[in-house]
């Protein structure tokens, strides 16, 4: 009995003129137990329950512990704090130090590329190491401004360079105080800051970190390349002393302007120059001794680590030892960065963190930075999930991106409370970090004690640190990032039409700027994909039979050899042993042998495998492909389908006046379209009313014939339910053939009206026309045809829908599948209720051939489906 709920479902429905029972192939009751098909001893019945979408809420639905959970791993650290050891201390404290040594200078020189003082580098990264490992789900992770990788570029396809986040932010600093001359350079970076962070935490919060996978590699490695291009032509005129133009303009202006002022560079050039020449030397030989004496590797690479800070403290001192008796900055032989705050000055507290206080966030400020939040947001992405998955692969564990998302949002909402600006994942470090031996995310807090220490003790020594030099720094870490010649040989090899997004974004970037390269790219990547989503071609595919072979002998269905020496080579006993169908496209597009020539299914049924999912955007063209194939390769049922040059329609005018019709009656009839959804997960409305629309246009083609059709691979619950909705994996009610029933639309434009609509006028001129031809061809027979009209209203239906399969369940019953005396009990692997859904190609096939044959022969062909299928059953 029908529950109060069903009751009141059913009662609504009949208000709202809802049709509970839309289609029904059949004609049969709903089948929702195995034993009203068949119950026999030897088998288990199997009929699929459809999804619901209830059952769909509550399967997304999260309850009290899946809330308690979401929660408790929202702080990873909980996970592994408690099993804390000094052997992992002694990791950490070591990997903390030595990534220490390295943050220290580098943040002060990516803080001048932000257009701020070297204090807020030191802030940014404190607070960067600090925040993050309470969040973190990598330990080799290191949040800061940040710098690219100093030695080798072995995983440089794989991120961002360190200074374009640094870059950004001075670009939209200087943008924003050059028109709003009340704005402080460090309230417009921490503001950004914020916002960034607050927009990256909401993607984490809400799970969609993955979002970051739709920028592809051809656009980041584009992205690296441009911008370290653009990087390292900006620090030039730093680099020689010169000045007198702005190094932010587009690329190649800052090259005609180098070039115009070289001549005017000053002292500055010998401390650059000689400081980058000196970084690569070191590098060199620390690459040479490691590979020389592999048993000392460990102590060149802790060498090479430490060169920046080595060059740094040099170079300091040379410049205090010639620029001590000139203290005033005007004075200098050459520029020098200047004061750095001390920690324990004048002043209140905690004065190490001068800065410290509210970020002064403003809708007057964010209005002017607003179109800049979308490029900094996705340098934020990009650049920190990449590298966290490249080294969570290296190591061998697994990051969750919306979590570090969350992470890398909270780090940018409250370091910005002590000065910060925008920072994120720093490869250089995080490389670094992870050769050092880290053992976990707690290493972060060493190196944020590194960096607090410096922040107190060493601003002195920071004063006489020459700008040229730290130039030189800057230089040589993205000058690793320029993607080389070899690496775009293999993007040629691989995807060619991604060499040209390469090249675009790369252009773009030295011509205009690194946002406008950074919009070009991803949006040319979006472009490539939705065009061969778009444009996604099937394949009609034939029989192939193969045999597996090892050495000399045929494998045989379990896997072993099915003869010793020769007489278990091919061509010796049975020709089918261990032999398998295989499905190939006929065109052999697909790089098979063109020596092997897959069969044809069967004369006119076709297989057709759709290649990249099957959905609104691409279905029209991939019926359109299929439908236009199966015309060329076809002929008519009826050759008489239009008797005299007027009934034919204006786009198959036939031929000129005085010529044959050419029916091409030595093709065969269509009979069975086998479609292969290996490749579809999903569907939807529009594709589904597509390929009903297709389904009616290939019936009135077979006409008075009905057309098969089988569905093959269909591993989605929901999919198969979409499909059986609109009338598929049933099959097709033949009628009696005098009239054509179209099947029912989804919705269709062509619909609307209903009984009055356009498709059912045309629906009634086609039935017309063909009850005239048979009253035509009776009457010269010398019977008259007795098919009754009830003045045309009953003849264009709106159900496909017959009684024929009235009789299914019992057809199924006495199916000679399930009778005999099996050896083994059997299980049903397909649900009964929709034959024509199969688990492969090879049963579909099978089911239309037998189905085309019994048809040829008078017979029904609706219960054949169950007999004999290889598919249908399986040995327990």
């Amino acid at each position: 009995m029908a529950s109060r709920a069903d009751r009141l479902g059913h009662g609504l429905a009949r208000v709202l003129g809802i049709k509970l029972h839309y289609r029904n192939p059949q004609g049969l009751d709903p089948i929702t137990r195995g034993e009203s098909v068949y119950s026999v001893s030897s088998a288990d019945s199997f009929v699929e329950r459809e999804p619901t979408s209830w059952e769909w809420v509550q399967e997304h639905t999260p309850t009290g512990r899946d809330i308690a959970l979401w929660a408790y791993h929202k702080f990873p650290f909980v996970h592994w704090i408690g099993r804390y050891n000094a052997q992992w201390l002694y990791g950490d404290l070591i990997a903390g130090i030595t990534v220490g040594a390295v943050v220290v200078p580098q943040s002060m020189a990516y803080a001048k590329l932000a257009q701020l003082d070297p204090e807020f580098g030191l802030y940014s990264s404190f607070m960067g190491v600090l925040i993050y490992w309470f969040f973190a789900t990598s330990k080799d992770i290191t949040i800061g401004v940040r710098r690219p990788p100093a030695g080798g570029s072995a995983c440089a396809d794989h991120i961002q360079p360190v200074a374009v986040l640094s870059t950004v932010t001075g670009n939209v600093v200087e943008k924003v105080l050059k028109n709003h001359k009340e704005f402080e350079a460090n309230e417009v970076a921490s503001s950004l800051a914020v916002i960034c962070g607050a927009v990256v935490f909401f993607i984490g919060i809400i799970r969609l970190g993955r979002v970051v996978d739709f920028i592809s590699l051809a656009a980041i490695s584009a992205f690296m390349t441009g911008s370290a291009i653009n990087i390292a032509v900006a620090q030039v005129p730093a680099l020689m002393g010169i000045g007198g133009f702005s190094n932010r303009e587009a690329t190649y202006k800052v090259v005609i302007n180098i070039l115009k002022h070289l001549g005017r560079s000053k002292r500055d050039a010998a401390m650059g120059l000689t400081a980058l020449l000196m970084l690569y030397l070191i590098r060199f030989a620390c690459t040479y001794g490691g590979r020389k004496y592999p048993q000392r590797s460990k102590l060149f690479f802790f060498l090479s680590t430490l060169r920046t800070a080595f060059v740094i403290l040099l170079y300091t001192m040379i410049s205090w030892l010639v620029n001590r008796h000139h203290r005033p900055k005007k004075e200098n032989l050459f520029k020098i960065l200047g004061k750095v705050p001390r920690g324990g000055q004048s002043g209140s507290g905690f004065s190490g963190f001068k800065h410290a206080g509210a970020p002064k966030v403003t809708r007057n400020m964010i209005k002017t930075f607003a179109d800049d939040i979308p490029s900094t947001v996705i340098v934020l992405l990009i650049e920190h999930i990449a590298i966290a998955k490249s080294f969570g692969r290296v190591n061998n564990y697994t990051i969750d991106p919306s979590q570090e998302l969350i992470a890398m949002g909270v780090t940018n909402l409250l370091g910005p409370f002590l000065g910060a600006y925008p920072a994120t994942g720093s490869f250089s470090r995080t490389a670094i970090k992870s050769k050092a031996g880290v053992r976990t995310p707690f290493a972060g807090v060493i190196t944020a004690i590194v960096v607090l220490l410096a922040i107190y003790a060493l601003p002195a020594v920071f004063f006489y640190i020459p700008n040229s030099s730290l130039s030189a720094v800057i230089i040589h870490a993205v000058g690793d990032l320029i993607t080389p010649p070899n690496t775009v040989y293999q993007f040629w090899r691989i995807s060619p039409l991604e060499v040209v997004i390469f090249f675009a974004g790369v252009f773009v970037t030295i011509f205009s700027s690194i946002e406008n390269g950074i919009y070009v790219t991803i949006a040319v990547s979006a472009g490539l994909l939705l065009f061969r989503l778009l444009f996604a071609r099937g394949r009609f595919v034939g029989k192939v039979k193969v045999h597996s072979v090892l050495g000399d002998h045929v494998i045989n269905d379990e896997g072993k050899p099915s003869g010793v020496g020769r007489s278990g080579g091919i061509g010796q006993g049975s020709p089918d042993d261990g032999a398998r169908n295989v499905f190939l496209p006929l065109e052999h597009d697909g790089g098979s042998n063109p020596l092997v020539e897959p069969q044809s299914p069967y004369p006119g049924i076709f297989i057709y495998r759709f290649s990249e999912g099957f959905n609104y955007p691409n279905a029209n063209y991939y019926l359109d492909h299929m439908v236009a194939t199966i015309f060329k390769q076809t002929s008519r049922t009826n050759p008489n389908t239009y008797p005299r040059l007027g009934d034919r329609p204006w786009n198959d005018p036939g031929p000129r006046r005085g010529h044959p019709v050419d029916d091409h009656v030595h093709r065969p009839h269509l009979k069975a379209v086998i479609l292969d959804f290996s490749s579809v997960n999903n569907v939807d409305i529009t594709s589904v009313q597509i390929l009903i629309d297709v389904r009616n246009q290939l019936d009135r083609y077979a006409a008075p014939d009905k057309v098969d059709w089988h569905l093959a691979c269909i591993s989605n619950r929901w999919t198969k339910r979409a499909l059986a909705s609109a009338g598929f994996g049933y099959p097709t009610p033949r009628g009696d053939g005098t009239i054509f029933e179209r099947w029912k639309p989804v919705f269709s434009v062509a619909e609307i009206g209903g009984h009055d609509s356009a498709a059912a006028a045309a629906q009634y001129r086609e039935n017309e026309r063909e009850l005239k031809r048979q009253r035509t061809q009776d009457a010269e027979r010398g019977s008259v045809s007795k098919h009754p009209t009830q003045g045309g209203d009953t003849i264009a239906k709106d159900d496909a829908s017959s009684s024929e399969g009235s009789d299914l369940a019992q057809k199924i019953v006495t199916s000679k599948a399930y009778t005999g005396a099996p050896t083994a009990k059997v299980a049903v692997v397909q649900s009964l209720d929709r034959p024509f859904f199969h688990i492969d190609l090879t049963s579909a096939l099978q089911s239309a051939i037998n189905n085309a044959e019994r048809e040829v022969k008078g017979e029904t062909p609706v219960a054949k489906e169950m007999e004999g299928d290889p598919a249908v059953v399986k040995e327990l």
